[in-house]
C-alpha cells in the first residue's frame, strides 16, 4: 500500500534582510568623535604664555623680546643712576661772617661789572668792609683778571672814544697791570681812524677849535698824527 506523504510547507512571511548602521552611529565611532572634539578643544585652549602668544594677537618672539628690552633699559638706568656725578656742594669755608659777607659782596660785583683786583677791593672798602676782608674776599673769587682788563675795555668804548694809548692809560688807572691793560687792547678789534672821528666830534660839541687846534687835540689824546688829521678832517 503506498501511502503518499504530504509535506506541508509553513509559509512563512518574507522577512527585509539586516541593514547595517553607519559607522558613526556605532559605539566606536561615537567614541573617536568625542576623542577629536576633545582633542581640538584641547589645542584652542593656551596653556600657557607661549601658547596664548601663538593664539592671540602677540607672537611669543615679541614677547621675548619685549621682556628682554625691559631687561636691558632696567640694567641701563640702573647705570646711569650711578654714573651720575652728584652735585659738587662747595665746600664749607673757615671764615668769618665779615670775610663771608665781603667774598659774596665781591661775587655780585663780578656778575654784573669789570673790576681790576686792586678796583675791586676800593669798591669793597667803599661799601664799609675792612681792608682785610676786602682782600681775603677778592683773593677767595674765581676771577681771570686779564679777562676783566678785556671786559672793561669794551665797556668803555661802549659810551666813549679812545685812543689805543688813551685806553691803555685808562685801564692802568682802573689799576689793572700794564701787562694786562696792553693785552686787553691788542684783543678787540677797533678802528682807531672812526675812535678819532667820534672824539673829534665829541670835542666840537662841547668846544670851539681851529682845524690845527683840533688835531692837535687828538694828538694829545694818544692818536697817531695820521689818525687825528683824519679824524679832525672828518668832524671839522
Amino acid at each position: 500500500m503506498t501511502h503518499d506523504y504530504h509535506i506541508s510547507a509553513a509559509v512563512q512571511p518574507d522577512m527585509e534582510p539586516e541593514q547595517k548602521k553607519p559607522w558613526y552611529k556605532r559605539w566606536w565611532g561615537i567614541a573617536l568623535i568625542v576623542i577629536a572634539v576633545l582633542a581640538l578643544i584641547g589645542m584652542l585652549i593656551p596653556k600657557d604664555e607661549d601658547d596664548a602668544a601663538a593664539a592671540g594677537d602677540v607672537p611669543a618672539e615679541s614677547v621675548a623680546e619685549e621682556a628682554e628690552d625691559e631687561e636691558e633699559s632696567e640694567d641701563e638706568s640702573e647705570t646711569e643712576e650711578e654714573a651720575e656725578p652728584e652735585a659738587e656742594e662747595e665746600p664749607e669755608r673757615d671764615e668769618t661772617s665779615g670775610q663771608r659777607n665781603a667774598r659774596q659782596k665781591a661775587e655780585q660785583y663780578l656778575t654784573y661789572s669789570a673790576f681790576s683786583r686792586q678796583g675791586l677791593i676800593d669798591q669793597l672798602k667803599f661799601e664799609d668792609f675792612s681792608a682785610e676782608d676786602a682782600e681775603y674776599a677778592v683773593d677767595n673769587v674765581e676771577v681771570d683778571w686779564s679777562e676783566q682788563a678785556v671786559l672793561k675795555a669794551e665797556s668803555y668804548l661802549e659810551y666813549s672814544a679812545f685812543s689805543r694809548d688813551g685806553l691803555i692809560d685808562q685801564l692802568k688807572f682802573e689799576d689793572f697791570s700794564a701787562e694786562d691793560a696792553e693785552h686787553a687792547v691788542g684783543s678787540i678789534e677797533v678802528d682807531w681812524n672812526e675812535q678819532a672821528v667820534l672824539k673829534a666830534e665829541s670835542y666840537l660839541e662841547h668846544s670851539s677849535f681851529s682845524l690845527q687846534g683840533l688835531i692837535d687835540q687828538l694828538v694829545f689824546e694818544g692818536f697817531t698824527a695820521e689818525q687825528a688829521s683824519h679824524g679832525a678832517n672828518s668832524a671839522y
